[in-house]
């Protein structure tokens, strides 16, 4: 299992964008993975996320498709069990997965989101018995309201 932070390495770093990090966070990615080899799988993977990220990234839906399907093709055969899991994951879901480089660019994220803010609140909201009442703590919940 991959550690949860590199000793010394804030997690914002490890989780940022390799174009987002300035020279004195990348000195301190660099120098806390060389601390230990057993830091290897975490700049390993971090190095599977950024080539994922990237995909994303390109400003020509040709390229990032290609390295999309590259991350298909190499993700499950990595030794790094987590890797391997997303690999084998993408590879279920390849149509969706690739389906954003042909359908310009769009997703379902935002219902994704509203979705996920209704089922937080919702769990919140039990015992409401009024229709009305729960009706407009969703709607102020979604940001359809103003308090």
């Amino acid at each position: 299992m991959l550690e949860p932070a590199v000793d010394g390495l804030r997690r914002s770093v490890a989780r940022a964008g390799a174009e987002n990090l300035t020279d004195k966070q990348r000195a301190r990615l660099v120098a806390a993975i060389e601390t230990d080899p057993a830091h290897d799988e975490v700049f390993v993977a971090w190095q599977c996320a950024q080539q994922r990220r990237s995909a994303y990234h390109q400003k020509d839906l040709a390229a990032g498709r290609r390295i999309a399907e590259k991350v298909l093709d190499t993700f499950h055969t990595c030794p790094i069990p987590e890797i391997a899991r997303l690999g084998r994951t993408l590879r279920r879901w390849r149509a969706a997965f690739l389906a954003y480089f042909t359908t310009g660019r769009s997703s379902n994220g935002g219902t994704e989101a509203v979705n996920g803010i209704i089922e937080l609140h919702r769990r919140l909201a039990r015992g409401f018995r009024n229709r009305d009442n729960y009706r407009l703590r969703m709607l102020l919940a979604a940001g359809g309201l103003t308090p």
